[in-house]
């Protein structure tokens, strides 16, 4: 079965509660809802009014919005719960009842406070707003996972060439949100990634921590960054498969790991490849994804304690009803 088949079926097995916070104003999103109920891929959560939405949807002669939860950001029964919740979590940070107030008829806001309070499983957002304004409320209310300080950004990348990764099938990370990590937050982007290969790919990771350098062919900073990142994975989890410092080549072709990494039960058959930092995975995947024809899925937001993901706000119908069908995968595995 193919990845994204494998995704939405699993999805309709979890059938999980994804909140939508921008159903109700863009027809992009507004579309993979519709298709989502259809193929019950998830419980579709919309924050809007219900009346407003469904006259949207009549004209867009879409069928199955109405039996989606509709949840008023204006007016609803919880609103003076999740205001109250907001003001317990954020008090050490000074927000007020007012501001919570005013905060929890944001729609970015009310979806992860509904998470947070477990009306809800997982959020996808962004086709109308930056990732900042995404994130934001997702580090402030439902914040990281135990052990991870960070969220990075993952790609599945799915090959035509069958013979690299798990059957033509690799994840990228961090290609997407984390500029420069440090040694040990390089190290918590490979056991979140782990994490999403596991949930999401469906296969046992095994990691490769690239660097210019493979096994002290070089002396450098940079690659010292990478060989502690290994350390405190395993200090982490100490059944992960991983290895470095290696190069792209010793981690991925098995004739050049035999010479440049002899033992490494790793080199040469990688299917999870971890950047040193965001300019070199950013780079590498946009090149694969180009040059090798790769597709590539993501990036897909990982490290949070609940999954909410991020959107190009160029996506398409079917990048939003993909998503969808990864976030249900993601919320499932947690």
């Amino acid at each position: 079965m193919e990845l994204l088949e494998l995704l939405k079926s699993n999805a309709q097995k979890y059938y999980k509660r994804i909140v939508l916070p921008e159903a109700a104003s863009d027809e992009r999103t507004m579309r993979a809802a519709d298709m989502a109920i259809a193929d019950r891929t998830a419980q579709i959560i919309i924050l809007g009014n219900r009346d407003e939405v469904l006259k949207k949807a009549r004209e867009l002669n879409l069928k199955n919005l109405s039996s989606a939860v509709f949840i008023d950001p204006l007016s609803h029964s919880k609103k003076e719960e999740y205001i109250h919740l907001m003001v317990e979590l954020r008090k050490s940070k000074g927000l007020t009842y007012e501001e919570a107030a005013r905060l929890v008829e944001d729609p970015l806001y009310l979806g992860c406070i509904m998470i947070k309070a477990g009306d809800a499983d997982g959020e996808v957002a962004g086709a109308m707003n930056t990732t900042a304004n995404v994130l934001r409320p997702a580090l402030q209310f439902i914040k990281t996972s135990p052990g991870i300080s960070i969220v990075s950004g993952a790609f599945l990348m799915i090959l035509p060439d069958k013979s690299y990764g798990e059957n033509g099938i690799m994840v990228f990370a961090d290609c997407g949100v984390h500029p420069n990590p440090t040694d040990r937050e390089l190290a918590e982007i490979a056991v979140a990634t782990a994490r999403t290969t596991r949930a999401l790919a469906g296969f046992e990771p095994r990691i490769a921590m690239l660097s210019f350098s493979t096994k002290g062919s070089a002396k450098h900073e940079l690659c010292d960054k990478v060989i502690n990142a290994v350390r405190y994975a395993k200090e982490m989890e100490p059944t992960l498969l991983i290895d470095g410092e290696l190069q792209a080549d010793a981690a991925i072709v098995p004739s050049v790991a035999k010479s440049k990494a002899p033992g490494s039960e790793i080199a040469g058959r990688a299917n999870v490849l971890i950047f040193p930092d965001l300019q070199a995975g950013n780079i590498c995947y946009k090149l694969v994804q180009r040059l090798a024809k790769a597709e590539a899925i993501g990036p897909i937001l990982q490290g949070m304690a609940a999954p909410v993901n991020d959107l190009s706000r160029g996506c398409s119908v079917s990048d939003v009803y993909n998503m969808i069908c990864i976030t249900a995968n993601q919320a499932a595995a947690k």
